[in-house]
């Protein structure tokens, strides 16, 4: 037996579940499984979905690639915790905000950090006086929810309502978000390190279900091309962004850029994507990091509460 395998012994890699984002979660924990078994650990695949959680007894340790739903909600981190298995990511309070957009935008709100500006809507909602405070674009969207589910993209007067109706198949509580339409960034997080920022640029009208998982067409720019002043601003406050919710080991915070180049961010993810299209794999790369380097450092933070 390796050294690897017994620092960790036998790991389950979570993967799949019953959110909307099943198939990107088996596609993330399919990579991860290989990666982990090429550098020798004893890792297995665990479909929730499936398996009974009472049977993550028999591992020492949990690699989450579960996206979405109870996988990065704190359901599942919460089963682990009360089971005592350390897992990957961030703890039952940082994951449950964290798939809370509307809650974490009021802590970063509250902590100093710039967001877009925002409208809860229900059914008793002024969507004209919506329309006419935020302006258009607006993006309305499940503020619970990932991978860009249920969101759409609101460009003429007089359609919000119609977009908030269709959002609502998604989730009950729903957002409505001023369009910022500079550029779309994202910043990786493994431990105390931010990783280099990435630019997406699809070729979609914003960067939706398709362009992330389904098309070879979306451009990734990997540093991206702003001034290093920018990116060190950017980097620091994505890290007080993270830290803000209290997420820890690693996560990706999205940000926005304007036209006249201010940024806003967008929404943490603790769990993210990693499949071939994913993120914070790229920025990874570009730091020096191989996929299977990523997920050996990822496993090595694994804690429980």
């Amino acid at each position: 037996m390796s050294g690897i395998e017994q620092d960790f012994g036998k790991v389950a890699v979570l993967m799949g579940g019953v959110s909307g984002e099943r198939e990107v979660s088996l596609n993330s924990g399919k990579g991860v499984l290989v990666a982990l078994r090429n550098q020798g650990v004893d890792a297995h695949a665990f479909d929730p979905a499936s398996e009974p959680l009472d049977a993550l007894k028999a591992f020492q340790r949990v690699f989450i690639a579960l996206h979405g739903g109870y996988g990065e909600n704190g359901a599942i981190q919460g089963a682990l915790e009360i089971m005592g298995i350390p897992y990957t990511g961030s703890g039952v309070m940082a994951s449950g905000i964290g798939m809370d957009k509307f809650r974490t935008k009021l802590i970063w709100q509250g902590a100093g950090l710039p967001v877009p500006e925002y409208a809860m809507l229900d059914d008793g909602s002024d969507f004209d006086a919506v329309e006419k405070c935020l302006g258009l674009p607006i993006f309305v969207k499940p503020a619970c929810d990932g991978s860009s589910i249920g969101v759409f993209m609101v460009k003429r007067p007089g359609e919000l309502k119609s977009a908030y109706e269709s959002a609502c198949q998604y989730g009950d509580l729903i957002m409505s978000e001023k369009g910022i339409i500079g550029g779309e960034y994202t910043v990786g997080i493994l431990g105390d390190k931010t990783l280099p920022i990435v630019k997406i640029e699809p070729a979609t009208a914003f960067y939706d279900y398709e362009a992330k998982y389904l098309r070879d067409d979306t451009c990734y720019i990997c540093p991206a091309d702003l001034p290093p002043e920018k990116v060190a601003e950017i980097q620091a406050g994505a890290k007080k962004a993270f830290d803000a919710i209290g997420a820890t080991g690693w996560g990706r915070v999205d940000f926005l850029m304007d036209e006249a180049g201010r940024h806003y961010f967008l929404e943490v993810n603790t769990a993210p994507g990693m499949t071939s299209h994913s993120l914070v794999p790229m920025s990874a790369r570009q730091a020096g990091l191989s996929f299977e380097t990523l997920c050996m450092k990822i496993l090595e933070g694994a804690r429980c509460g």
